[in-house]
């Protein structure tokens, strides 16, 4: 150290000489630099011996060790936040339809799902008997989703890697991953799947992904009535797959003839395919699903509710509770909360979200199943 403080004075007066040299008007003032930066320099020196001066009674001391400099190189240098792993995406929005409640009660839907009584034959003097209608009635309900994060306010000071910065992005993401899990479960929840297999071959199979089992799939969808028995304008259009099932899908979509006819027809199914990272299966026996668009048949699959002016995740901060007095006879004023509790200094996060939809003890989350078609991959 000492010589560190030697080499650092012998710099700083050839500064002031060099200066002094190139500025002659200014000489004594440089000289006078010199000067004191020579005091200083002496006094840090004698400051290591343990000698008292009137400005500092206290004795200077070498705090760095040859240890502090390992740290420095292996530790603190090298420092690195990895980034966390890239998740899965999963595009479900075509797969709901959005709905808005005012509240968290539960709010009725009436859904016309037959047409009107056909008409009938009327004798002479006759009277015509009454026509009817038909509409389901059908809920929806939201609930509240959140989860609460909370750290230290000197953590949050000492992080010189930046590791909080992007907390708010990561815990908008946990909330929308949380809604790509729940729509999952729309259609992978048990209720819902007894439901598709109780109304038989029309709705159901248990087949793995291929080409002809796809077009049996879209054949079914043609064959839907309503509940007055007349044909329904509906085609299946999303194919929900489980991700081990990909290159399968993709060679379906790709492949010019049916490969598993002996005749090699032509390949005529096609359908917009939906890869679902949270659907669960063992290979080979992988789930797939097909369901309608609700935009083109006005047959809905699913509903999605959420409560009005809660249109996407919220982001809270807990406010401090703390003042700053700058007498104690005056009045606080407030702090940022980024300071954190009286208490504890402790800065709380939470994000929240609302939604909900459609539930029945019998039908699952269909809001609809019309819409719907479900093969559990179970047979060769």
């Amino acid at each position: 150290m000492r010589r560190i403080l030697q080499k650092l004075n012998a710099i700083h007066r050839e500064r002031m000489t060099t200066a002094a040299l190139a500025n002659p008007e200014m000489k004594e003032h440089y000289a006078k630099r010199a000067s004191d930066g020579n005091d200083m320099f002496r006094m840090l020196n004698e400051g290591m011996d343990g000698l008292s001066h009137q400005f500092d009674p206290a004795p200077l001391q070498e705090v760095m060790v040859s240890a502090d400099f390992t740290y420095t190189i292996q530790e603190f240098v090298q420092r690195l936040a990895l980034e966390g792993y890239k998740m899965m995406e999963f595009d479900w929005t075509p797969l709901v339809k959005p709905d808005t409640v005012p509240n968290y009660l539960q709010v009725y839907r009436y859904q016309h799902r037959g047409s009107l009584d056909d008409l009938e034959l009327v004798g002479e003097k006759e009277r015509p008997r009454a026509g009817s209608k038909g509409e389901t009635k059908r809920t929806n309900q939201v609930w509240r989703w959140e989860k609460e994060y909370d750290f230290s306010h000197e953590l949050l000071v000492n992080d010189d890697l930046g590791y909080f910065k992007d907390q708010a992005m990561l815990m908008g993401d946990s909330a929308r991953r949380t809604l790509a899990k729940y729509v999952s479960r729309f259609y992978t929840n048990a209720v819902s799947i007894a439901r598709l297999v109780a109304l038989g071959a029309l709705y159901s199979q248990n087949g793995r992904l291929t080409t002809a089992r796809v077009s049996e799939a879209r054949m079914a969808f043609g064959q839907r009535v309503d509940d007055r028995g007349n044909p329904m304008e509906v085609e299946a259009v999303y194919l929900v797959y489980h991700r081990g099932l990909h290159d399968t899908v993709m060679q379906i979509l790709q492949s010019t003839q049916v490969a598993e006819l002996a005749t090699n027809a032509k390949n005529v199914v096609n359908f917009i395919p939906i890869k679902d990272p949270y659907m669960t299966g063992t290979a080979p026996n992988l789930p797939w699903y097909m369901f309608a668009d609700y935009k083109r048949s006005n047959v809905i699959p699913f509903i999605l509710g959420r409560r009005q002016g809660m249109p996407g995740p919220m982001i809270l901060r807990r406010r401090s509770d703390i003042e700053s007095v700058t007498s104690m006879l005056g009045s606080g004023s407030p702090v940022d909360p980024i300071m954190g509790d009286f208490e504890t200094g402790n800065i709380v996060l939470k994000v929240s979200d609302v939604w909900g939809t459609y539930v029945d003890g019998t039908e699952g989350n269909l809001f609809d199943y019309r819409g719907a078609y479900y093969s559990s991959g179970t047979a060769p």
